[in-house]
């Protein structure tokens, strides 16, 4: 048995076609600019934040958001003080405030109940507000405790330079 080119074996060597090279610049540069995309989507969190600090650097105003204030209501005095003083230990708060005794009325269990407690201000920046709250909860007496986070809209820049101070950035 003789084979011949052209013969019913060909179908055994692979057959590639050449792509024009406008073809592959077309892919490449599709590839990159997606990949372009996807970098830009990825990084604008920090790019936002960089942007922020620089704008606010350059003309010394406020980046608004970036520092919170924290609402926690605590059972009485001493909590509030315990968890105060282990939330500023951590640096996670510039300041806390504790502001004596407050009535509350709140639904409980389809009841309405009405209580006295002891609100906490704290003051930190907005980028620490997830784990003060996962910690407030995880030492907190109260099955479901009351976190409430606000971002600052505009306040006295020194203070706000002094809270930032007060608490390291990660």
């Amino acid at each position: 048995m003789t084979f011949v080119a052209g013969s019913k074996m060909d179908f055994l060597s692979p057959r590639y076609h050449k792509q024009s090279l406008v073809q592959t610049l077309c892919r490449f540069g599709l590839f990159v600019i997606c990949m372009g995309m996807v970098l830009t989507m990825s990084m604008y969190p920090m790019l936002r934040f960089l942007g922020g600090k620089l704008h606010s650097s350059f003309t010394g105003s406020y980046l608004p958001g970036h520092h919170s204030v924290l609402l926690v209501n605590c059972p009485n005095e001493q909590t509030a003080k315990d968890i105060g003083r282990a939330i500023m230990e951590r640096r996670m708060a510039a300041c806390i405030n504790i502001l004596p005794r407050t009535s509350t009325m709140y639904y409980w269990k389809g009841e309405i109940q009405d209580a006295t407690e002891i609100l906490m201000l704290v003051k930190t920046r907005t980028s620490k507000t997830q784990r003060l709250i996962d910690y407030v909860k995880s030492v907190h007496p109260y099955e479901t405790p009351e976190v409430l986070s606000f971002p600052v809209e505009d306040g006295s820049l020194p203070y706000l330079k002094w809270v930032d101070e007060a608490v390291p950035d990660d």
